[in-house]
């Protein structure tokens, strides 16, 4: 009898937001007169911008012709976004990449759940507390995490996020191989300064140890001691892995683009004597199990670079960190507690005293026809919060904080 892989039906039984849509979506069924305002799953909702539309405009046109169209594409991206990235993501904030360390794909959450399989089984992985859940499951499906007890998983390494440490977290006790830091951080809408980055990247040389930077929300930056690369660091480039999206960048979620960096001098044990470059590995990786992103989708993505998409892109992004303006002060004014909401598009939100975080997520649900996302469902250290976002219409977002404040 054929033989299931044996990590997968560790998993936890429901994805956390296949769990929120689940529950979201009873309620609808229950009371269809009630319009449901949705603070929880962080998906965009502004639409594409006209620069990016015209060239995707163009581009379909271009595959309708015999002369221009496209077929396969190279794995590892078309050169003309692989150059707009290098020239406007790094080369314009002093860091040196070459075209050929960066990998164009559909998704930097595809990324970071695939990049897993270029270290052994063996490999020891640290996640901070709470985490995107990404980053766990795909290492269970590995076989990496060990049995579950108590929320978490015995053989990975929980770094503590929490009040107490200013949502910074410690180096751990434990030496991993790989360590996951997503800053601006999702879900605590957190960030790390210039001189804590640059502690993590030295522990990292210092232990021998990876990166996997999840860079996704670099585009929300304000603060000028917040660096929007890991690369800005002395050393990074021997160490980390970036990983960006354009999808809360430029409201490619339904459009998916994205692209992982791998410098060429960032190098692992090949498990005998010497060491292996992770950039070839990738690169082999991704030419075995995948076909590149569309040709359409990364023309697009390279009007996102182009001097009106930028302009556009950030009136966008503008909107959204004004409707985090207004969702923070409204929720300070309810005497709860918030974090986040300046650096990132996500707002942390201490629940009232004597709820826990699904209690609250029901709550607000049930009374006031809200979806936030339970903090819990991040790990541990999320319980006793819930994370809202920035991400819907101004009006929405208005109508948002008068049920809140209705509410609580």
């Amino acid at each position: 009898m054929t033989i299931v892989n044996g990590s997968f039906p560790t998993l936890q039984s429901n994805y956390l937001f296949a769990e929120i849509a689940r529950k979201v979506a009873a309620f609808k069924e229950a009371n269809p007169e009630r319009k449901v305002i949705s603070l929880g799953i962080g998906d965009v909702t502004r639409p594409l911008v006209p620069a990016v539309l015209a060239a995707l405009h163009k581009a379909v046109d271009e595959m309708g012709d015999a002369v221009h169209f496209r077929g396969y594409g190279p794995e590892q991206g078309y050169a003309f976004l692989r150059e707009a990235i290098v020239k406007h993501d790094y080369k314009a904030r002093g860091v040196a990449l070459e075209s050929e360390e960066i990998f164009v794909s559909d998704g930097a959450k595809s990324d970071i759940g695939n990049f897993q399989e270029l270290f052994s089984k063996d490999s020891i992985v640290a996640v901070t507390d709470p985490v995107y859940p990404v980053y766990v499951d795909s290492n269970v499906m590995a076989g990496r995490a060990g049995s579950f007890a108590d929320g978490r998983w015995q053989r990975i390494v929980y770094l503590p996020c929490v009040k107490a440490n200013d949502f910074v977290p410690d180096f751990p006790k434990t030496r991993p191989d790989m360590i996951y830091l997503c800053y601006p951080n999702n879900p605590t809408g957190t960030a790390l300064s210039r001189t804590a980055l640059q502690g993590w990247v030295d522990y990292a040389r210092r232990e021998g140890c990876v990166i996997l930077y999840d860079s996704a929300y670099e585009a929300y930056i304000q603060n000028e001691d917040i660096p929007h690369s890991i690369y800005e660091l002395d050393g990074a480039g021997e160490v980390a892995v970036e990983f960006r999206s354009l999808s809360k960048t430029a409201g490619f979620t339904g459009l998916r683009c994205a692209y992982t960096v791998v410098p060429k001098n960032l190098q692992i044990s090949d498990n005998n004597v010497g060491k292996i470059a992770l950039n070839g590995l990738w690169n082999r990786r991704q030419c075995t199990k995948y076909n590149g992103c569309p040709y359409i989708v990364q023309r697009a993505a390279e009007a996102v670079y182009s001097e009106a998409g930028r302009k556009q892109v950030r009136n966008v992004i503008v909107g959204y960190h004004n409707n985090a303006a207004r969702l923070s002060a409204a929720v300070k004014d309810m005497g709860l507690e918030i974090y986040g909401g300046v650096n990132a598009p996500y707002i942390w939100v201490s629940v009232p005293g004597g709820m826990d975080s699904w209690g609250f997520f029901d709550r607000l649900l049930h009374s006031a026809a809200l979806v936030c996302t339970p903090g819990v469902g991040f790990g541990v250290s999320g319980e006793g919060y819930v994370r809202l976002t920035a991400f819907g219409s101004p009006e929405d977002t208005m109508e948002a904080i008068a049920r809140l404040q209705a509410e609580c």
